[in-house]
């Protein structure tokens, strides 16, 4: 969820502030420790009612609760500060919670303090993605959840969490980057319904805590060269739509099971997505049939009404989002306008309805009607910051740990040799920047200095004052340190001050004169110079991937509580670095007449537009998509006779008498292609194995990508990510890794016109330095299967 401007948040203040006043709003009562938000058995008046009878089924509770409701009651259920309904026992309510990496205090739902003064803060979420390690996406969402439900437990936090951002990280220069799982759309995905199924739970229908994916769609431009994203309206083809920007929700939505939907600010192709029914009701409900309820970005609807001036009259712009298939406004401006706006015959009742019915229903599916606490009523202040969770946040930032780079080798560091070390930089201390945004308060921190000097004596300075390094006045005692130190170890990179919401990059290059100090403090230094980058978007550090003084260099993210913990065990060989880049590392000179407000995905050679993420971009880049390197040495093979060298397609239903006519020309190479929605996709797939030999001395973990190059070439990525696993391998020994690729899923691509297919021939799969290559071709008329090895 997008936190409001401070504009927003004033004239919003400003109107709650005036309806109260006026008499209009009650002032929310909620939940208290201990209390029930409804049903409360000691209630006589309400205990009895079917809404409030457990047994029943939701949807027959659902019914009775909104059958008592009048319209007036009903309009104040639409915004994320619900009032209570007394006379039905309902206290009021705040939907909006935030839990990116661990509980937050962003939104109005959570706070901290008595009992609960601080929740573990996990690394943002561009580092733990860059562990390609879904089991641990997983282990993280139940951890949250676990404190999540303690803390509403205790009274300070609510049951509905606005997280996790599955925007694909489109721009490198988005303020936002840090929030996403990268640029690939399936990693995107796979991380969203990971995290979310952590979060909810696995007690069928019921919900443990209730997830949310943002911001649908579209959406990754907030403030860059004086358009923002309150006005900007993204034009997107059907194509880049299909491939790149609905995958993510989709997936949140058909694997995760999400409870809700956010949708976005901006326009798409000149319509507000949360007034968007091709969007909200055709697509997330109708298509992808999500269970549960859509909201949207804080005050949304109005920025769409004021901002945008997409209808005429506010009611106008209530009825819009209701009808669009908008459940839930975090913002005021459905309560105040959606009355009005059935009065007016703009918008019905059973509109109306049909909005709460999505709400109350996960509301219910919470337990929030039950009138107790249920399955969790355990959980207290002793299962926040717990130990074992804490621990997880330290293997989560060591596991998010990226070596870029390893000249001679430098790393990993010996405390046999390096008795004393230099550590420098404006992040060698910090705080506040190693859990990034969208963060609540930390159990407590261990800071890079912290971290490295349980492992040596250090020197520290700070070179800069700040990320900005406006001036070289510090740059002197950092060199000093530098030719006294066995070893200089540089944390460097960006903050908040450089990319957040609402602060869009202008460049990729480190701030101010921070290369200048890298370059002289290793020029000076007695031993390996070591650089350690915090940052959630790539930075252009070609300068020190070809200076032979800067031995070793590690990305860090932004890497949670622990994370200076984290990066001392890795640089002393501890840990075994296994992370790799969820995002490709650009240089520069590709922003060159590159506009943020560019949708394409592809390129345009002749109009010099050179394509986004590595599916789409060929040029030059510092660091690609999946680049991680490893204290060990891994050999990759695939197990003989376990891969095949042809698939046949089988085609579905009527399809199958008229298969010449299913497999359509799609390029100018006469590449021919079978609509996904024409074949048997639950029965093609192609498996083979992977042996992962471990040649070195160290044990270590390797991450398998593997990535296909479509026969479609000129309207298909270059190459695209159908599959990861991640294997721990001991020193000299060696594991089997079972590798399975849903054909219609993970290889088809997309035509021009946005429809799904299945290019035929020859798709070459690519393992680290292995390819291997599988033809596909439609099945025989009896529709089976055909593999050949």
């Amino acid at each position: 969820m997008a936190a409001p401007t401070p504009a927003i948040i004033k004239l919003c203040s400003l109107l709650l502030l005036l309806l109260l006043v006026c008499g209009l709003f009650e002032q929310p009562k909620t939940c208290e420790a201990g209390e029930s938000f409804a049903c409360n058995p000691k209630d006589a008046v309400t205990k009895d009612l079917p809404f409030c009878r457990a047994t029943l089924p939701v949807q027959d509770r659902v019914r009775d609760l909104l059958g008592r409701l009048t319209l007036q009651e009903k309009v104040k259920l639409l915004v994320n500060t619900a009032l209570p309904v007394p006379r039905l026992g309902i206290k009021g309510y705040e939907w909006w919670s935030e839990a990116l990496h661990g509980v937050s205090n962003v939104g109005p739902g959570t706070k901290f303090g008595g009992d609960f003064p601080g929740a573990t803060s996990f690394p943002q979420v561009i580092t733990t993605t860059a562990s390609f390690n879904a089991s641990l996406w997983e282990a993280i969402g139940r951890v949250v959840s676990d404190e999540a439900r303690a803390m509403y437990n205790g009274g300070v936090a609510g049951l509905t969490y606005w997280s996790p951002n599955v925007n694909v990280l489109r721009d490198p220069r988005w303020g936002r980057a840090q929030e996403t799982p990268g640029e690939d759309p399936t990693v995107v995905g796979r991380y969203a319904a990971s995290y979310v199924r952590g979060l909810q739970g696995n007690d069928g229908n019921r919900l443990k805590v209730a997830a949310c994916c943002k911001h649908f769609t579209a959406y990754d431009l907030d403030n860059w060269n004086g358009v923002d994203r309150f006005h900007f309206n993204a034009k997107v083809s059907k194509q880049d739509m299909e491939d790149t920007f609905d995958v993510p929700f989709r997936m949140c939505v058909e694997e995760g099971k999400v409870a809700s939907v956010m949708c976005s600010y901006n326009q798409v192709n000149g319509v507000p997505t949360c007034a968007d029914p091709n969007l909200l009701k055709k697509t997330v409900r109708g298509a992808w049939r999500l269970d549960g309820y859509i909201v949207s970005d804080c005050d949304s609807v109005g920025v769409f009404y004021n901002s945008q001036h997409y209808t005429s009259t506010p009611e106008e712009a209530a009825a819009d989002a209701i009808k669009a298939g908008l459940d839930l406004d975090c913002g005021s401006f459905l309560a105040v306008h959606s009355e009005e706006a059935v009065n007016k015959g703009l918008l019905k009742e059973v509109d109306v309805n049909n909005a709460l019915v999505n709400t109350v229903t996960v509301q219910m599916r919470l337990g929030m009607f039950d009138g107790d606490r249920g399955a969790y009523a355990r959980l207290g202040p002793k299962d926040v910051c717990s130990p074992p969770h804490q621990d997880l946040a330290l293997e989560a930032a060591t596991q998010g740990i990226v070596l870029l780079k390893n000249h001679g080798p430098s790393l990993p560091l010996s405390t046999h040799r390096h008795h004393t070390l230099a550590v420098i930089g404006p992040n060698s201390d910090v705080t506040l920047t190693m859990i990034g945004n969208y963060a609540g308060v930390a159990c407590g921190y261990t800071t890079p200095l912290q971290g490295l000097g349980s492992f040596a004596r250090t020197i520290h300075r700070w070179g800069c004052a700040d990320v900005a390094c406006a001036n070289n006045t510090l740059f002197g005692a950092a060199i000093d340190a530098s030719r006294e130190a066995d070893a200089t170890v540089l944390v460097m990179g960006l903050d908040q001050s450089i990319e957040a919401e609402f602060r869009d990059r202008a460049g990729l290059l480190l701030p101010g004169g921070q290369q200048d100090l890298i370059s002289k403090v290793a020029a000076a230094s007695k031993g390996p110079t070591i650089l350690v980058l915090m940052s959630g978007g790539p930075v252009d550090v070609s300068f020190a991937n070809n200076d032979p003084r800067i031995g070793g260099i590690v990305w860090a993210g932004y890497p949670g509580q622990a994370g200076g913990a984290a990066i001392a065990r890795v640089l002393f060989g501890i840990t075994n670095p296994g992370g790799k880049l969820p995002m490709t590392w650009y240089q520069e000179e590709y922003l060159k007449n590159l506009a943020m407000t560019s949708m394409d995905m592809r390129s345009n050679p002749s109009k010099g537009y050179p394509g986004r993420t590595y599916r789409f971009y060929k040029g030059p880049v510092v660091y690609p998509f999946g680049h991680g390197l490893s204290y060990t040495k891994f050999i990759l093979s695939i197990a003989a006779g376990t891969a095949p060298t042809e698939v046949g397609i089988p085609l579905a239903g009527r399809h199958r008498a008229s298969q010449i006519n299913t497999t359509t020309t799609v390029d100018s190479d006469n590449v021919k292609a079978i609509r996904v929605t024409h074949a048997k996709c639950s029965r093609v797939s192609v498996s083979f194995d992977v042996d992962v030999r471990n040649v070195g001395n160290r044990d270590g973990s390797h991450t398998l990508l593997v990535l296909s190059t479509p026969p479609a070439q000129d309207w298909a990525p270059h190459k695209q990510l159908v599959a990861f696993e991640k294997v721990y391998v001991p020193a000299r020994a060696q594991r089997r890794v079972r590798i399975k690729i849903h054909v219609c899923k993970s290889l088809s691509v997309v035509d021009r016109f946005g429809i799904r297919r299945i290019p035929m021939g020859q798709h070459n799969l690519h393992i680290g330095d292995l390819m291997h290559s599988v033809t596909l071709k439609p099945a025989t008329f009896l529709g089976l299967g055909v593999i050949k090895s």
